[in-house]
């Protein structure tokens, strides 16, 4: 019989995925596999579900958000497991599992999964840390990590805007330093946003992004006087912002470095990044992944 870990954590998005365990359990052994299950929480960390790493599994299952995710890739790769994942998307952000079409209905999901074909998709790398889907520093990037949990498990996105809001009286100039071969910019700005994907917090931001062409797609919104970034924010409404528009910065590149001496953070998948200097680079089918086609 065929074996599958299934990694979920109770605690993401709405506590959805503990009534539907039963329903993964099912599906997965109409198809002839065995799941064996392991629950993270505070005093169980992700680490501990590899600790079995010398069984042999067909598939990772990873039922959560993109931190939950973010974290099973990064102890994969520390532990040279390469093997395919497949999302359940049941967290309050769910941006990679939306990229690659997951179906929000675990039952439905379990068997896009199961009919899908294996597929390799990049990795974003910052320093010694992974990223499926995006890598962010400026304003606005450690909203998820001053959230508490219990308000975002209570009120989900909500709870990030009313973090955002908090925000605003402190909007300032934030010094950066940004070379790649594409593009070196040493300058001001108010956030820069690494993508391998092409969403963050749902806004479809880098749309011309691709999770199989081994580039990562780079967007720098550059300060200047609020009432001047109004167009800004109209045209990302819009999608239009990446066609030479005023008061941002947008490339494609395999890697860069970025130096920063401001009092910010880094923020990786939702999760608190490495400290700068930062070199990020794309790690061209670093990933294996199930749920994005079908078998042939």
């Amino acid at each position: 019989m065929q074996r599958v870990k299934f990694i979920y954590n109770p605690y993401s998005g709405e506590n959805t995925i503990v009534s539907d365990i039963d329903k993964v359990i099912k599906i997965h052994q109409k198809y002839g596999y065995s799941v064996i299950p392991y629950r993270i929480s505070l005093e169980h960390e992700v680490e501990e579900a590899f600790e079995d790493s010398n069984e042999k599994y067909d598939y990772i299952l990873v039922a959560g958000g993109d931190g939950t995710v973010d974290k099973v890739v990064n102890c994969m790769k520390e532990k040279d497991i390469d093997v395919p994942v497949a999302i359940l998307p049941v967290g309050t952000a769910n941006d990679f599992a939306k990229l690659i079409d997951m179906p929000l209905d675990v039952e439905e999901a379990c068997e896009k999964i199961l009919n899908s074909k294996v597929d390799n998709v990049d990795l974003g790398k910052v320093n010694d840390k992974y990223f499926l889907n995006v890598a962010s520093t400026g304003l606005f990037t450690d909203i998820s990590q001053k959230t508490d949990s219990n308000l975002k498990n209570a009120i989900g996105k909500l709870a990030y805007y009313v973090k955002g809001l908090e925000q605003l009286p402190k909007f300032r100039k934030l010094g950066i330093k940004v070379q790649s071969k594409e593009m070196n910019f040493d300058g001001d700005m108010f956030l820069m946003l690494v993508f391998n994907g092409k969403t963050a917090g749902n806004l479809n931001l880098a749309y011309k992004a691709e999770i199989d062409d081994g580039l990562l797609d780079v967007i720098i919104i550059k300060a200047g006087m609020i009432k001047d970034m109004i167009p800004l924010f109209i045209k990302i409404m819009k999608g239009e912002h990446l066609e030479s528009v005023n008061g941002l910065i947008y490339f494609k590149t395999e890697k860069l470095h970025i130096e920063c001496f401001e009092d910010i953070v880094t923020d990786i998948d939702g999760e608190r990044g490495p400290d700068f200097p930062l070199d990020v680079e794309c790690v061209r089918n670093g990933l294996k992944i199930l749920g994005i086609n079908n078998k042939e």
